[in-house]
């Protein structure tokens, strides 16, 4: 089991990652980007978010750290931008931690099946803090 800081930023993510990776020395990032997500037609992308990074990471000296552009129209707000991530390969665990965390919190995405994860979720918790849990199938 992990927890993972993971860093959102205003669109500036790609220069904050490879600035990283060039002081931390570590392999250049793989980028994925909001464009390269499977089209929905229900919820069409926008086009400024196309080229703006969805997620990435570094292993910094041993631990991940992962990277996010917030989506337009979400608010960002400097200092409040980062989240611990859960990366777990036991899915039940993910689900009991899950739901612990969301007594008196609120959940922004229950639990569900995305294209990149078989079991992914956030919420904020009665503290402020935001967690993001997503089952680890390697």
């Amino acid at each position: 089991m992990a927890v993972n800081a993971y860093l959102n930023f205003n669109g500036n993510t790609r220069e904050a990652v490879e600035f990283y990776a060039e002081v931390f020395e570590t392999e250049k990032p793989e980028i994925m980007t909001f464009g390269d997500s499977p089209p929905n037609p229900e919820y069409p992308l926008p086009e400024e978010a196309k080229n703006l990074v969805m997620h990435t990471r570094l292993n910094i000296c041993g631990s991940n750290v992962m990277f996010s552009d917030t989506f337009p129209g979400m608010p960002f707000t400097v200092g409040n931008n980062i989240n611990l991530a859960i990366v777990i390969k036991d899915p039940d665990d993910l689900k009991k931690y899950f739901n612990k965390l969301k007594e008196g919190g609120t959940v922004g995405m229950e639990l569900q099946e995305t294209f990149w994860s078989k079991c992914y979720g956030q919420l904020t918790d009665k503290f402020g803090i935001t967690w993001l849990f997503n089952y680890d199938s390697e």
